[in-house]
């Protein structure tokens, strides 16, 4: 960042002097006013709930400008790298800040495929969990769990320990979900693979048993690709923040990224697909596209306490970018797989109409995002709704990853302390429990 020509002035309406804040200029994006100095200069704090308006950090990693619609990795437009790349490159990009050549995508490669494998314990570590348990809370113990098996990795401030740590995490998170969604439908744990791709190895430790072979589809597999592209970084939310806050303690990176899992597992954050799909499943079991504009009316009534979900975003202003090139994806998946008629996706596509048309949607602009479609991706391809979460943990690994590494690497970073506005009792002393 570098300071721009003007500065900020704070003026007091009690008479107080004023104070000057520096102002500096991202490379694109708003200007910030640097306020580090504000409590020592004026015995004052901002308050901004949400961090609406606040810059926690400096990141060159991922740009949105969310009224244009528009999502960077490193400078690259999210189309262009979906369409064009796949996801081990697009991991190389947001890890080390460029695209790898032929050789360089082979080396990278199998440095993550060498990796995938994961400590034998990790299944009798499972079997204390509930056949039943949801995958994210399995997937919170799991991740965690990998610092208690890797102590050579652990050191977050040692560059080799983050970097293999970082190849580690995200070779092993496929490995990790395929092992607790195989837990859960008591079935036997499927090895990894190596001559297998990323996602066609993930998609083999998912739905292979060893009874018979297991083909990967490969339509599926470049949905797969494709899901794990879109989200596999979207700058400061609130999974990022929380795998920078816990990092900057000076955690070992499987205890940051176990809680950037923790944060996920929320239905406003990772969990939206999930709740997205639930939504049209209820509204297929009251009576499907007959009742989506029925549906839709009590969206608009706030006393009604019926949600939309899948629809508008807390950055983007304009139609979500990944949602385009999902929804290209999923007709895709659903005719490789002859679902072209799922009822499902019928319904989603008269929800999306609606939405797209209807004033009270446009003037909101509540467009579709990313988890519109990619739950019905997910379903076709037969993932259980309760996974999907640990699917976008799976994903977004590599983005989390990236993040800690470069608040690591800043020389500006602090643990993290913020700060509050008091509003409980002021000082009072105790009294004796008979005169209470």
């Amino acid at each position: 960042m570098k300071l721009a020509d003007n500065k900020a002035t704070l003026s007091f309406s009690n008479g107080s002097p004023s104070v000057d804040l520096p102002v500096y200029h991202g490379n694109v994006g708003p200007d910030v006013v640097d306020i580090r100095k504000l409590y020592a200069q004026t015995g004052m704090f901002t308050y901004d709930p949400g961090f609406l308006s606040t810059a926690s950090c400096q990141s060159a990693i991922t740009y949105i400008d969310g009224d244009k619609g528009e999502l960077l990795y490193r400078g690259y437009p999210i189309e262009q790298l979906a369409t064009n790349c796949d996801f081990m490159e697009t991991c190389h990009l947001l890890l080390y800040g460029n695209l790898p050549n032929a050789a360089g995508k082979t080396e990278f490669t199998k440095r993550v495929t060498q990796h995938t494998m994961v400590n034998e314990q990790m299944q009798f570590f499972l079997r204390g969990f509930r056949r039943d348990a949801h995958p994210m809370a399995i997937m919170t113990g799991l991740v965690g769990a990998l610092s208690a098996f890797y102590h050579d990795s652990t050191d977050i401030t040692n560059p080799e320990h983050r970097d293999i740590s970082a190849i580690r995490l995200i070779a092993k998170m496929p490995t990790l979900v395929a092992m607790a969604y195989k837990y859960t439908v008591g079935q036997p744990y499927m090895y990894p693979k190596n001559e297998l791709s990323y996602a066609g190895n993930f998609l083999h430790m998912m739905f292979a048993t060893p009874c018979e072979p297991y083909v990967v589809n490969p339509v599926i597999e470049r949905a797969m690709d494709r899901i794990f592209t879109l989200h596999a970084d979207h700058e400061q939310n609130a999974s990022t923040s929380t795998v920078r806050l816990c990092g900057s303690s000076g955690t070992n990176p499987f205890a940051a990224i176990a809680a950037g899992v923790a944060c996920l597992w929320g239905p406003a954050h990772g969990g939206a697909n999930e709740a997205c799909l639930n939504m049209l499943e209820d509204i297929q079991r009251m009576g499907g596209i007959s009742k989506v504009g029925e549906f839709m009316e009590k969206v608009k009534d706030k006393n009604s306490g019926v949600k939309l979900m899948g629809f508008g975003h807390r950055v983007y202003k304009n139609y979500d970018p990944r949602a385009k090139l999902m929804q290209e994806t999923c007709k895709e998946v659903l005719g490789a797989l002859g679902l072209e008629n799922d009822p499902l996706f019928k319904l989603a596509m008269a929800l999306e109409k609606i939405a797209l048309e209807d004033d009270y949607f446009v003037q909101r602009k509540l467009y579709p995002n990313v988890d519109f479609y990619s739950g019905i991706v997910q379903r076709a391809i037969g993932i259980p709704v309760p996974l999907f979460t640990a699917i976008f943990a799976l994903a977004r690994t590599v983005g989390w990853i990236a993040q800690l590494n470069e608040m690591i690497g800043d020389p500006e970073y602090k643990i993290g302390r913020p700060r509050q506005l008091f509003t409980g009792s002021e000082r009072r002393d105790v009294q004796p429990i008979s005169q209470r």
